[in-house]
């Protein structure tokens, strides 16, 4: 019998009991007979019809799967309260699955995103029954959601919203131009980021209990392993995010911790896979990425990876032959994988680039240059940030959808920012890995916000967006103690927090570096105060004065992550 004609029972308002007497309502599926199987299961807030498809094919294919409802949401009792039941409630879970008469007492979990957070969520509370996990863009709690380096975002209440009360708001949800329409008018409001959610008309969710939490504090850190859990771990993981997925950086944070923390049996049965994906594919690959196409290779079928994992580690199946070291890696423009023993392998070298001194800052052609020699004594370039200037709006009025290729925000500068080119390069020239930008800033607010971000620029004037970064000024030494910045003082700014990207640099493309403020309907305005940022208006504005330095004594430079030097023409 093929897996397509393989048949399946089915189970409706399945209820698994908690140890505080909430149960949490699951969608059963399962191969057709009397055969114990391992148990797959997916623990979402958003409500468990969303994931049929994927249920049905793992029933055809030897496992039951079990979608279950996060509590409060669904047909789930208890009250939704977003990363802080998930830990005790997937291991209550784990166990009640894996002592069903129709369960072979191995348990795992599959799915992305908030699904994949829970994954390690559940793992740091070690239910003995769970046999692996498969966290595919897993959030990371109190550092890429709700925030980032600090930097809070509107995104948050449009989730919340989605998850406010208990059934699916998934068009109000998808209603991006409802969205922007919102944001925009906080915007323009210049109201205090705190009052989005009356802005908004939600008022429901715990975007307020939130605000009680700005940095990663052990409410945060509560969520997931801590240092001294990792060590235990004793489970085979395979991580799955994509260079283009919005929570990368927490499913590398989990990764980074795990290899920071972890015995050495854990890192050797952890393997990692990075694709040219956005965030939706990570589950579902797509050639066509925002604004860009990828070859045929970036089309890995993630249902069939998960099951020949599953067989690996549950059934004593063979190894998936795609995982052929512990990190996959796609290269665009290439368009290959490749493959290393660890992230850090992938490239050993970097190649330093020093900023030099740029032209008055005009406008995206008004520029100062990246290049291998350090700079001679050059005066600094010079920004000015205004938090009343709100001309943003009119540029951000529709949704980016080719957010790779679109260049609104490299070109749409007037005096905010500085811009950076390269040489053209001399050869194709493949860059994997992270970048890293060391600058010399001093400024006459007591704080303000970066936004940094790289692209190529190839001959034919296309633009591909490659890494960004962030960082607010009064955590430029830690995530969790402010220090708020000397006027006029210089000072050492590393951002070492750039997405990773794996790329093949064509010859005659350059390098295009913006340095500006995230002056942006997406983003919470830091009016520069020093204030608490989610309290600040335009009464509080201070108009910044920003200098970025380049001489001996202050040579800030960009390092590339390339195996060869790069050869400029």
């Amino acid at each position: 019998m093929s897996n397509a004609d393989q048949a399946v029972d089915f189970s409706w308002g399945v209820k698994i009991p908690m140890r505080d007497g909430a149960h949490l309502n699951a969608t059963l599926y399962k191969p057709k007979g009397e055969a114990k199987t391992p148990v797959v299961f997916t623990l979402t807030p958003y409500v468990a019809d969303t994931y049929h498809e994927r249920s049905v094919f793992f029933a055809r294919n030897g496992y039951a799967f079990a979608l279950v409802d996060c509590r409060g949401r669904g047909n789930s009792s208890g009250e939704f309260e977003p990363f802080v039941n998930e830990g005790r409630d997937g291991y209550d879970v784990v166990e009640w699955l894996s002592r069903q008469p129709w369960s072979n007492g191995s348990v795992t979990m599959w799915g992305g995103s908030y699904a994949g957070f829970d994954q390690w969520s559940t793992l740091k509370e070690f239910p003995p029954h769970l046999k692996t996990i498969v966290p595919v863009a897993s959030a990371y709690p109190g550092f890429d959601f709700p925030f980032i380096r600090n930097i809070w975002y509107p995104y948050m209440i449009q989730w919340l919203t989605l998850t406010s009360g208990k059934p699916a708001n998934n068009a109000l949800f998808n209603d991006t131009a409802f969205w922007i329409e919102k944001y925009r008018e906080h915007y323009i409001a210049k109201r205090p980021f705190r009052e989005l959610d009356k802005t908004v008309g939600n008022s429901s969710t715990i975007f307020q209990e939130w605000f009680k939490h700005l940095v990663p504090d052990a409410y945060w850190n509560s969520m997931v392993p801590s240092p001294e859990q990792y060590p235990k771990i004793k489970v085979p993981i395979l991580t799955i995010t994509g260079q283009y997925d919005g929570d990368q950086q927490g499913a590398l944070e989990h990764y980074n911790r795990h290899m920071r923390y972890g015995s050495s049996w854990a890192k050797e049965h952890h393997y990692m896979i990075i694709g040219p994906w956005d965030h939706p594919g990570t589950r579902t690959p797509k050639r066509e990425v925002g604004g860009l196409t990828f070859g045929e290779a970036s089309l890995i079928d993630l249902n069939q990876l998960h099951k020949e994992w599953y067989d690996w580690t549950m059934k004593s199946g063979k190894k998936p032959a795609f995982l052929k070291k512990r990190v996959a890696y796609y290269v665009t423009g290439a368009e290959k994988w490749k493959y290393a023993d660890s992230l850090e392998g992938i490239s050993s070298k970097n190649q330093t680039l020093y900023l030099s001194v740029a032209a008055k800052p005009l406008g995206a052609f008004s520029t100062g240059i990246v290049q291998p020699q350090k700079p001679g004594k050059l005066p600094p370039d010079e920004y000015v940030y205004d938090p009343l200037d709100t001309s943003q709006a009119d540029v951000e009025r529709d949704e980016v959808k080719n957010f790779i290729t679109d260049q609104r925000y490299a070109i749409n500068l007037s005096g905010d920012s500085l811009v950076y080119h390269s040489k053209p390069f001399g050869e194709e020239t493949e860059i994997s890995g992270f970048v890293r930008l060391v600058a010399w800033i001093s400024m006459d607010v007591p704080d303000t916000d970066f936004w940094v971000r790289l692209y190529e620029i190839k001959h034919d004037g296309t633009s591909i967006f490659l890494t960004e970064d962030w960082m607010r000024a009064r955590y430029r030494e830690s995530a969790t103690t402010a220090r708020f910045v000397k006027p006029g003082k210089i000072e050492r700014y590393e951002f070492d927090k750039f997405y990773f990207f794996s790329r093949a640099i064509a010859k005659r493309s350059i390098l295009r570096l913006v340095i500006r403020p995230p002056n942006s309907i997406y983003w919470q305005k830091n009016y520069n105060s020093g204030r608490d940022v989610s309290e600040e208006s335009a009464t509080d504005a201070r108009t910044a004065h920003v200098k970025v330095f380049h001489d001996p004594e202050h040579a800030g430079f960009l390092a590339v992550p390339t195996a060869k030097p790069i050869k400029f023409a």
